[in-house]
C-alpha cells in the first residue's frame, strides 16, 4: 500500500493546514510578504530592504583619471630641504601646481598645469613655470577643435 493510497479521504494528508501546498507555512518563497505579513522582520533585520539609497556616478566622470596636485608652499619646503633650484613636478607624478602657500625663492618648475594663483607667486618670487609640451599639445588640439 502506497502512502498517497494510505491518506484517500484525508483532507491535508498528515501536513496541517496548507503546509503540503508551495512554501505555504513559511509565509511564502524567499521576499515574500516583506511589505505585509513579515514587515516586522524586514524592519529588524533589514531595515534597508525598499527604497533607493546612494547614487551612479555619471560615466563621463568615472573616466577621467585622479591628477596629483602640490601646492606652492609644499614646492617651496622641498626645494629648502634639498637646496634645489630646479623642479621638475612631471617626472614627479604631479600633474597641477596649486597657489596655496608662500614661496620664497625663484624656482624653475616643469609642470603639466598650474592654476593662475601659483604662477603668479612664481613670478612674483623671481622664479619661472615651464609648462610641459604634452599639456601645451592638448590645448592647441582643444582650440583647433572648437574652431
Amino acid at each position: 500500500m502506497h502512502r498517497s493510497n494510505k491518506f484517500r479521504g484525508h483532507r491535508t494528508h498528515g501536513r496541517g493546514k496548507k503546509a503540503g501546498r508551495g512554501a505555504g507555512k513559511r509565509g511564502g518563497k524567499g521576499n515574500a510578504g516583506l511589505h505585509k505579513h513579515k514587515f516586522t522582520w524586514t524592519i529588524r533585520y533589514d531595515p534597508d530592504h525598499f527604497g533607493r539609497h546612494g547614487f551612479k556616478r555619471p560615466q563621463k566622470v568615472l573616466a577621467r583619471e585622479a591628477i596629483l596636485a602640490l601646492n606652492v608652499r609644499d614646492v617651496d619646503k622641498m626645494a629648502k630641504d634639498q637646496g634645489l633650484k630646479e623642479i621638475d613636478l612631471s617626472s614627479m607624478g604631479f600633474g597641477k601646481l596649486l597657489g596655496s602657500g608662500k614661496i620664497e625663492k625663484p624656482l624653475k618648475i616643469t609642470v603639466d598645469t598650474a592654476s593662475p594663483l601659483a604662477m603668479e607667486k612664481v613670478k612674483a618670487a623671481g622664479g619661472e613655470i615651464i609648462l610641459s609640451q604634452n599639456e601645451s599639445e592638448k590645448k592647441t588640439s582643444e582650440k583647433g577643435k572648437k574652431e
